[in-house]
């Protein structure tokens, strides 16, 4: 992609915002990819030694405020913007010209993106069409695991209700006897045997 800012460019234009009201450090980051419609965010490493530069220069200075650093323009700051007024127009035209490419590149890649996408949603439809029907096997499988998903969610919801029923029992103040936990241990076992005997034949 392009650059949004050439060389030189971003110095002045943090200026320009400075020139406007006093940020600290993340509040320019965000008012410049505002600016850009989210297509620029710059990272701390490019604005904050900028802004260490303007401040040599003595065209921005800083003063601390709590856990914030905030930056201002100096008079010799806004002298060199208004200076420089016909350079920052061109900047801003640039500017909008450069967003205006990305969001042409970006539109530009996820429609190759979906054309991409398409002709591969094509190719395995076509491929499942052309594919040769499946065994007779296969449909024993499939619907075995129909019947074992079955046999699963009966399980689970014989397990819930079972469980449930118990603890609203015991909750209420109803006695659990170990006579009739055995019976119950024993009831699964002889079920489980049956279903043993079954699944072999």
């Amino acid at each position: 992609m392009a650059p949004v800012f050439s060389h030189g460019d971003l110095r002045l234009y943090l200026l320009s915002l400075l020139d406007e009201s006093p940020r600290h450090g993340y509040d320019l980051m965000q008012a410049l990819a505002d600016r850009t419609g989210g297509t620029y965010t710059p990272s701390a490493g490019t604005i904050y030694p900028r802004l260490a530069k303007l401040e040599e220069e003595g065209l921005v200075t800083k003063t601390v405020d709590g856990r914030k650093t905030v930056y201002a323009i100096t008079d010799a700051g806004r002298a060199e913007v208004a200076a420089r007024a016909g350079e920052l127009e061109g900047i801003q035209s640039d500017l909008a010209d450069s967003v205006r490419l990305i969001a042409q590149e970006v539109r530009g890649s996820v429609r190759e993106a979906m054309r991409s996408l398409r002709a591969d949603l094509a190719a395995a439809s076509k491929a499942d069409r052309d594919a040769p029907a499946r065994p007779h096997e296969d449909d024993e499988r499939s619907a075995a695991r129909e019947q074992l998903r079955r046999a699963e969610a009966a399980v689970t919801e014989f397990r819930t209700q079972v469980r449930a029923d118990m603890r609203t029992h015991v909750a209420r103040g109803g006695q659990l006897s170990a006579s009739a936990v055995d019976a119950f241990i024993e009831a699964m076992d002889a079920a489980a045997r049956e279903l043993t005997r079954g699944l072999r034949g």
